[in-house]
């Protein structure tokens, strides 16, 4: 099973494959917003993958729209928890915390 390492609390989950860093990050209590509950209509999930980022899906239009229209602080490896998938280990780093 692929892990995912969410920073900045560096805890380690375990992902189905293909399973979304939103759907894990849920799934092991991680506090990561999702305003409009995972279907790319909002960037409250807004990650920045540290590493690892081979081993998600494919980013797609309607995410990448989304993240250039909408979300503060893009960069390079910023992707949307509800929309990457994830294959092989990845390290990514939550944009806004929910505490």
């Amino acid at each position: 099973m692929p892990k995912v390492t969410f920073l900045p609390m560096n805890q380690v989950c375990e992902a189905k494959d293909g399973e979304s860093i939103l759907d894990v990050a849920i799934n092991y209590d991680i506090p990561i917003q999702h305003a409009c509950g995972g279907f790319c209509a909002c960037t409250t999930c807004h990650i920045q993958v540290k590493s690892g980022m081979a081993g998600l899906s494919e980013m797609e239009d309607e995410e990448t729209d989304r993240l250039e229209k909408v979300a503060t602080d893009m960069r390079e490896n910023s992707r949307l928890g509800c929309q990457a998938k994830v294959h092989q280990d990845v390290v990514v780093e939550i944009v806004n915390l929910d505490f």
